[in-house]
């Protein structure tokens, strides 16, 4: 998620990969993919910024996970077999 801010001052987080496009002309308009509009005191760069900064958080996390994989999983490509239940 990302935070931005409304023009009467007031922040609120979105989720950036609902995005469809960023306007700006002049106040900056946060267009989601259900049709919803936002309008925030944020330019287009700052949101783009946000967006780059979270993607890379993400990313970062995930890395970290890496060493936190258990060495008894399947090798990957495969599912693990469960017993059926009845």
């Amino acid at each position: 998620m990302i935070v931005v801010t409304r023009l009467n001052t007031s922040r609120f987080a979105i989720n950036p990969d609902l995005i469809e496009r960023i306007q700006e002309n002049p106040d900056t308009v946060l267009v989601m993919v259900n049709g919803a509009k936002y309008v925030v005191v944020e330019s287009m760069d700052e949101v783009i910024g946000l967006i780059a900064q979270f993607r890379a958080r993400v990313v970062s996390l995930a890395r970290g996970l890496d060493a936190a994989v258990p060495d008894n999983l399947p090798p990957e490509g495969t599912l693990p077999l469960r017993p059926r239940t009845v």
